[in-house]
């Protein structure tokens, strides 16, 4: 076996070394990022492990996916940075044994670039195989067609120079793959989630790009694995999604809990033991366990974690977490973490974990 330099593989135990059977059904979900751009919330809590209407991103990212999959999911392989913790851990083997799959943990030492983070859950790179990336959400009305060769999620964008995009044949079969065009070639940005028929193939294919060093700008692109799949004659058609909404900062992860919020009918939202006295609850809300509202205004698009405290307060299109005292507040579009303490106006909050705020 070949061991390539910065990429270390998790060992779980026997089991997790195993060859995966072929003809399974996986899901692999990079998440080693460090989310940058939604500090401070991610120095206490990985970002796909931030709440949205009461769950993690990535557990909502999991069942988006297996709703279109439409088949029973053998293996989730969970690619995380090195520090993120066992208590981390422990919450994704959950997520993956809550859709009776089996949980597997890898490690991503150093951001070298998309094609790299897939290949480090390369236990998994067998049989069926849906890649993810967890920092979006989306909804789709399709289920996947497994005789395909690959599907690749897109989106129409307005400006297709932040992503890479794809160009589309008259039969509606991808052509080409773009990283980041700088001219125009198509507005159907990917949206960073694939469907592949043969993911042994893909693994190949990986591992020619990092047996030659293969990079474009500096790392290892799962587009030129794409592109080479392709050229060897293999079809992607797309699957084009309703909606595709991003949780890259605190701006857009607020407006992504609304859209879900808006969205969900099959979801317990408000839980039995919360308790709402003299208070107005605008819906959609999630009002998790044993949360308490008191003489407020709550909503529309709120989002208030377990055993939280809400006082003499109005609040909307905001995402409140656990164990959280709120009091005499106004604001909207907001993020406040777990374990805070808040007592005064303000129009709109980001606030970390265990803070203390009081304004006199």
């Amino acid at each position: 076996m070949k061991y390539y330099p910065k990429l270390r593989e998790v060992v779980e135990d026997t089991e997790a070394q195993e060859k995966v059977k072929t003809k399974t059904m996986n899901i692999i979900i990079p998440m080693a990022g460090m989310g940058k751009r939604m500090r401070p919330h991610t120095l206490t809590t990985p970002k796909p492990l931030l709440p949205i209407a009461g769950k993690p991103i990535v557990r909502r990212l999991v069942e988006d996916i297996a709703k279109v999959c439409d088949e029973k999911i053998d293996n989730i392989a969970f690619i995380i940075g090195p520090t993120f913790g066992k208590e981390v851990e422990a919450d994704l083997h959950n997520i993956a044994e809550s859709l009776g799959a089996k949980g597997h943990i890898c490690f991503q030492d150093e951001a070298l670039g998309t094609a790299h983070a897939v290949y480090c859950a390369k236990q998994v790179l067998d049989g069926n195989v849906i890649v993810g990336f967890a920092d979006t959400l989306f909804r789709a009305d399709f289920t996947i067609d497994p005789s395909k060769d690959g599907v690749i999620w897109v989106k129409q964008v307005d400006d297709p120079s932040a992503f890479g995009v794809v160009k589309l044949t008259e039969d509606n079969v991808i052509s080409d793959f773009i990283e980041k065009p700088v001219d125009f070639v198509s507005d159907l940005a990917i949206i960073g989630i694939y469907y592949f028929k043969d993911g042994a193939r893909l693994k190949k294919e990986i591992e020619y790009l990092l047996e030659n060093d293969i990079r474009e700008k500096g790392e290892y692109q799962l587009t030129n694995a794409l592109e080479n799949m392709k050229s060897d004659g293999l079809q992607f058609v797309p699957g084009e999604v309703i909606e595709w909404m991003d949780c890259g900062n605190k701006n857009a992860t607020v407006h992504t809990n609304q859209r879900v919020l808006a969205n969900t009918k099959d979801e317990v939202l408000i839980a039995s033991s919360s308790k709402s006295n003299g208070s107005t609850i605008i819906e959609p809300c999630y009002i998790g366990e044993n949360a308490v509202i008191e003489d407020s205004t709550i909503g529309p698009y709120v989002s208030i974690g377990d055993n939280t405290v809400v006082k003499r307060s109005v609040i909307s299109n905001s995402i409140i977490q656990c164990h959280t005292q709120i009091e005499n507040a106004n604001f909207k579009n907001s993020m406040v973490g777990n374990h805070v303490i808040y007592n005064g106006e303000s129009d709109q909050l980001s606030i970390s974990d265990y803070s203390t705020i009081k304004n006199d």
